[in-house]
């Protein structure tokens, strides 16, 4: 297979990549239904301000539906009641310590640097604390910078009502829509397997996977968040939960099918991704019924898997309802991923997580460095309404939603777009029953544009605000400047004392994180085929020793066991994706380091394919590897990922790997021998790359060098695996916009 050609240089004088990425906007499709709640949300509680003339209070209001406006990304529409309503207590308790200490000087330097330091250990926890974090810093901020009305407990409750008035717009279509999300995540699950069967032997096939992943994880999430103890009571979630299990057997028999297709150029026949295509609709209307399967004959291992799956999944599909003990099986059967324990277990390991945990401790630390030094500046020098500046500070400090560093450059941007819209209302339109028309489209702006970057939500988030500070504190047109210096002065100390500062800022968490995956990797080989571990350190109980084709009595726990490291591993190296979109979008030389970095993270998730594809074709038929050479696959994974440990750079190491090559283990051990190919061409090459460096890779190997894509500099870090896998995509860009 020829290289691709490698993508155009970009000129000497053209923006850094970095950047240019930040500010392109992200296809997304604007969420209409979002757009009119916002619209309504933000504009009628002014429009009441203005009718009881107390346009103060409306604003109040207002800035407490924005929050809750932000904190909306659940589908499921009992996680958007918690997604909602706990960020908004957390908020009331913030703007209320703030009101506190309004106008105290270094009283309220110390109060807001303590409130930093618990907004970002809490963080750590997930994304709904998250958010609560981010409101609790925010509203603090806020009350300490603008007059509150007394008493102390009216704008907690104002800022409360907001919330309400958006969960209350949100669950309007409750009624009528309740199963919807989960129905359409576990169809759309079902039309990526579908996607996946039809990619099966084409380069499209590792897209396709991981949107596979992604789409298994979001149906997960939905169905068994926060309502792992409905299953016996709740016939419908019983019934979406089995559909969703029985996907994971397609799943694990698609990368057998690929590896089969590629070996044989024989694809799967187009009746297989027709029928779970059907399949999906019948899980997405109700439908049920006898199925209706016309598969044709299969003959290859591979094939026998596919369409064994394909029946037993259309069998619960169709079936009408559980019984209650179905219901317990599914229960059992369910991937446990995502399933929240007892209240009291989550919260004693969130406790201890954010008491114990060094990265919930540096986060914390690094923020209240930001606010105190934010806080200390404005109290030194005289600056009207300086809340501004730790406001800015707030949001950009949040590594969860991207890059620290891009995101101050990208708010630089947003705020100064966002001023250049609120700067003629504010002088042209007199504050008053204009306000209204006025919110109602700047309000849509919010989540049209949220969907199309950071830099495109804060310029939608920044003349809101303005609006309402103005409705506050009277200043008019004299608010714009004073902005815009203030989020200046805000990224600049975000840049220094949040990200410059700290050394691991300039370097890559994505060498750790593949470590971790590659071991887990590693432990899965283990767990697949029950060879003994060497170390000890094996992901899970082991297989008896079994090399004799399918026992569905003996092994089903094991089986069990191997679906959940399965999907473990696949979460995973999602997280790894994730690390990747934030590591992308940091200037040199971490950018750098990420993008070399890229061909082993797809390496590693084919190690993973080639592992299940072995495994489904001992199951239906194909002897079973010898234990010799499992145990060298995992030696070597290992060896691996001690190499990733020990160094920032990728070392060439020539594997050694022998063994039948007509094996079912063939293609796995080219993947390893692919992965361990994967080479830099000196130590210095990922900060000081040669434009001339060729990457070698072992003889015999089957890999080809490809050239990584460009992040803004020349450079040729790895090689690409096994070409009989398609050619290594590039990695995936994210502007760093917040949810």
């Amino acid at each position: 297979m020829a290289n691709p050609a490698p993508p155009p240089r970009t000129p000497r004088l053209a923006p850094p990549t970095w950047l240019t990425t930040g500010l392109r906007p992200q296809p997304a499709q604007v969420p209409w239904p979002a757009v009119a709640r916002a619209s309504i949300a933000l504009a009628a509680p002014l429009a009441v301000g203005f009718a009881t003339e107390r346009p103060a209070y409306g604003a109040l209001v207002s800035m407490g539906a924005l929050s809750g406006v932000i904190g909306d990304t659940a589908d499921a529409y009992r996680m958007r009641v918690f997604n909602i309503a706990v960020p908004q207590l957390f908020g009331a308790l913030g703007v209320t310590l703030g009101a506190l200490v309004f106008g105290q000087g270094w009283l309220a330097v110390a109060a807001l640097t303590l409130i930093a330091l618990v907004s970002g250990m809490i963080s750590s926890i997930g994304a709904v604390a998250s958010v609560s974090g981010l409101l609790l810093l925010l509203n603090a901020v806020v009350g300490a910078g603008l007059p509150m009305p007394d008493p102390w407990w009216k704008a907690p409750l104002l800022l409360g009502l907001g919330g309400v008035v958006v969960l209350t717009l949100t669950l309007l279509g409750w009624p009528l829509r309740g199963g919807q999300p989960e129905r359409a995540a576990v169809a759309g699950t079902y039309r990526a397997i579908a996607d996946l069967f039809e990619a099966a032997g084409t380069d499209a096939y590792d897209e396709k996977r991981q949107a596979v992943t992604a789409s298994l994880n979001q149906s997960y999430d939905l169905v068994l968040g926060r309502r792992a103890r409905q299953h016996g009571r709740a016939p419908t979630l019983v019934r979406l939960l089995a559909q969703l299990n029985v996907v994971i057997p397609m799943a694990e028999a698609a990368p057998a099918a690929h590896l089969a297709a590629r070996r044989f150029h024989r694809p799967l026949p187009p009746e297989v991704p027709a029928a779970v295509r059907d399949l999906a609709d019948a899980v997405e209307t109700g439908r049920t019924g006898d199925p209706d399967l016309r598969l044709p004959e299969a003959r290859r291992p591979s094939e026998k898997a596919v369409e064994a799956s394909v029946r037993y999944a259309a069998t619960v599909v169709h079936q009408a309802e559980h019984s209650p003990y179905q219901a317990f099986n599914a229960a059992k059967g369910a991937d446990r991923l995502g399933r929240p324990a007892a209240l009291r277990v989550r919260m004693r390991r969130a406790a201890r997580g954010v008491l114990l945990s060094g990265a919930s401790w540096r986060y914390g630390l690094r923020l209240a460095l930001c606010i105190g030094l934010s806080q200390a500046l404005v109290s030194l020098i005289a600056v009207p309404r300086s809340y501004w500046v730790a406001l800015t500070v707030t949001f950009v400090m949040k590594p969860d939603f991207g890059s620290v560093f891009s995101r101050a450059v990208l708010r630089a941007f947003g705020t100064a777009a966002g001023l250049l819209v609120a700067a003629p209302i504010l002088a042209a339109l007199p504050r008053g029953w204009g306000d209204v028309p006025v919110m109602l489209v700047l309000a849509a702006l919010i989540p049209a544009f949220s969907a199309k970057g950071y830099a495109f939500q804060t310029a939608a988030i920044t003349p809101v605000i303005l609006l309402l500070s103005d409705l506050l504190n009277h200043q008019g047109f004299h608010l714009v400047l004073p902005r815009l210096y203030d989020s200046l002065v805000g990224c600049a100390i975000a840049l220094v004392a949040g990200d410059l500062l700290w050394p691991e800022s300039w370097h890559t968490r994505v060498a750790d994180r593949l470590a971790d995956a590659v071991e887990d990797t590693a432990a899965y080989v283990n767990l697949a085929f029950g060879a003994p571990s060497r170390t000890g350190g094996g992901g899970g109980d082991a297989e008896p020793e079994h090399h004799g084709g399918n026992d569905d009595h003996g092994n089903a726990g094991d089986q069990g066991t191997r679906v959940r490291a399965r999907r473990k591993l696949y979460r995973d190296m999602s997280s790894v994706r994730s690390e990747f979109q934030r590591a992308l979008t940091e200037p040199p030389p971490a950018g750098d380091l990420a993008a070399a970095w890229w061909p082993l993270t797809i390496a590693v998730e084919r190690i993973v394919d080639a592992t299940t594809a072995a495994r489904v074709r001992v199951d239906h038929g194909a002897p079973a590897p010898h234990p010799a050479e499992v145990a060298l696959v995992e030696r070597q994974l290992r060896e691996l990922a001690e190499g990733l440990r020990s160094s920032e750079v990728l070392v060439e190491v020539r594997a050694d790997l022998s063994g039948d090559e007509d094996g079912v283990l063939a293609p796995l051990r080219q993947e390893v021998r692919a992965a361990r190919a994967i080479a830099t061409p000196s130590p210095n090459a990922a900060t000081t790359p040669s434009p001339s460096a060729v990457t070698t890779v072992p003889e015999g190997s089957g890999t080809t060098a490809s050239s990584p894509p460009e992040t803004g500099s020349s450079r040729s870090p790895g090689s690409a695996p096994d070409p009989t896998s398609g050619p290594v995509p590039d990695p995936p860009r994210d502007g760093g916009s917040a949810p």
